[in-house]
């Protein structure tokens, strides 16, 4: 922890001898994969990025980054649901609302949840700081409540503190700014009204967790900035700092890409010998022998299809006859990549090859693959997805689009991965429980089930949104009513219309007499 009177510069300087090691790591994992996102040490604007000789590397990241993307943040349905034991359901409805019911209100809170995600346009973020985590293992995320969007911070551009057993006890970032973007105040002790330089200042910005809750401040040049203390509870902090693969004890976390690094070195020189191997091999030079009758200055000088006065014998090409150990390089590069396919949930690494894969077998090779990542699905949930939904909420409760809930009520549950406990589940059990209700006939099953709850919770397992599509219990009392009146109606005008039957029948009977009379 910072003690009082030091300096968030001096602390960050702390801090930042520990991350030198990740840091290193990191960018020998960048290098090889996407340099720009981690540079090396000391860029600027005019820094010349190292070209990697493979693209397998760049491939692989963007392809698990946009797995990981639609796995956390599924665009066709909520990434969490809000679930409610049964005994806080009785006391927080005094026993008087059905679960079924209940669960289409929570569920209408997870769509909007869903609906604020977009508007927010946070996936563009969330895919930069996945390819952060995949290569670098690291990334801190904010996302402030008076705003929408959110801002990644590379690894090179913070430092953090945990505890032993993971939880972050601080957080120090280093962004720089303006003078122009500092407040009238602080830029009037930091610079000559006479300067016209445009200078930038390093801006920090200290986040200390303090027992039950967060504080955060701003300091430049040992300044604080005025206005910039706030607190916040401890499940809404908005800084969340992010790691892909947890090590026990270290601040930071480990990168996937860093897991690979030994085949991803292999692969890049094997590729770099093949290309400037072949380069050299694609080059023709003819050589003519320097006592031959034919002359050099005729072979280069005639045109094709010439005839020239020589012999064959004088002239040869030259070669490098390296074939077979290129056979052997390219051999150990195929092997290689085919590696790293698989490790990176490429494409290429779920078919096999051959003339006829079935779809069923493409699907189970792809679930299997997926499957391997149900670690990094976990770390994820956890410091991720978690901390996201519960700011979620607060923004959505704040500007009052969703209801206040009551405290440790409705508990968020992450939905995710390919094995995870969500809606799907809630579905299939509810199809498996209908099935086996089938015996027992139509007229059982209408007469011991509640309909209105069963349809209420199938439409919360689908995520659908029933409003206007199922009809209300005061919109069929209501078509019961007018159904029951149009009936009364038709059988007072059957009444009518047999009464006035049997008025008319006497009338003519006596015309048909007096006709017989006559």
């Amino acid at each position: 922890m910072m003690n009082e009177g030091t300096g968030v510069a001096k602390r960050y300087a702390q801090l930042e001898s520990s991350r030198d090691a990740f840091l290193q790591r990191a960018r020998d994992a960048a290098e090889l994969t996407i340099p720009t996102l981690l540079p090396p040490e000391g860029h600027s604007g005019s820094t010349v990025y190292a070209t990697p000789f493979q693209s397998i590397g760049s491939r692989g990241v963007n392809n698990l980054a946009s797995k990981l993307l639609l796995a956390l943040l599924p665009t066709n349905s909520p990434f969490f649901r809000l679930t409610i034991d049964d005994f806080d359901l009785a006391v927080a409805t005094q026993g008087q609302a059905e679960r079924g019911a209940v669960e289409e209100a929570l569920a209408r809170i997870e769509r909007a949840g869903l609906q604020e995600i977009e508007a927010s346009a946070i996936r563009v973020p969330v895919f930069e700081a996945l390819k952060q985590l995949i290569v670098t293992g690291n990334a801190l995320l904010f996302m402030p409540q008076d705003d929408k969007g959110m801002k990644v911070y590379r690894m090179d551009r913070y430092v953090t503190k945990r505890d032993a057993m993971g939880n972050v006890l601080e957080i120090i970032t280093k962004e720089s700014v303006s003078p122009a973007m500092l407040p009238e105040e602080v830029r009037i002790l930091l610079t000559d009204p006479e300067d016209r330089s445009t200078k930038d200042y390093d801006i920090y910005t200290y986040v200390c967790r303090k027992a039950d809750k967060w504080e955060a401040y701003q300091e430049v040049q040992g300044i604080e900035v005025p206005g910039s203390r706030g607190e916040y509870k401890l499940d809404q902090n908005p800084f969340i700092p992010l790691r892909f693969i947890r090590v026990d004890g270290e601040d930071y976390g480990r990168g996937y890409v860093e897991e690979y690094l030994g085949d991803l070195k292999s692969l890049e020189a094997l590729t770099k010998a093949i290309v400037e191997g072949s380069a050299a091999s694609a080059k023709v030079l003819f050589m003519v022998r320097p006592n031959g009758t034919t002359k050099a200055r005729n072979l280069a000088e005639s045109p094709n299809g010439a005839i020239v006065t020589g012999d064959a014998n004088d002239v040869s090409t030259l070669q490098v006859q390296k074939g077979g150990d290129f056979r052997v390089a390219m051999e150990s590069m195929n092997t290689i990549q085919e590696r790293l396919n698989f490790a990176f949930l490429n494409n290429s690494s779920v078919q096999r090859n051959a003339e006829r894969v079935t779809a069923e077998e493409v699907r189970f090779m792809a679930q299997e693959l997926e499957t391997a990542l149900g670690g990094i699905y976990s770390i994820l949930s956890q410091e991720f997805q978690m901390p996201l939904i519960k700011l979620l909420l607060k923004r959505l409760e704040k500007e009052g689009k969703m209801p206040k809930l009551p405290k440790d009520t409705v508990k968020p549950t992450i939905v995710t991965g390919i094995e995870a406990l969500g809606r799907g589940q809630d579905l299939n059990k509810l199809a498996s429980f209908l099935q086996y209700l089938q015996p027992l006939g139509p007229e059982v099953i209408a007469s011991e089930m509640n309909i209105d709850d069963y349809i209420s919770r199938l439409a919360a397992s689908l995520g659908i949104d029933t409003g206007g599509l199922v009809k209300s219990p005061q919109q069929k009392q209501q078509e019961a009513e007018q159904a029951q009146a149009a009936q009364q109606q038709m059988m007072m005008q059957q009444t009518a219309a047999n009464m006035a039957e049997n008025a008319t029948a006497p009338t003519i009977n006596q015309v048909g007499k007096a006709v017989d009379s006559q």
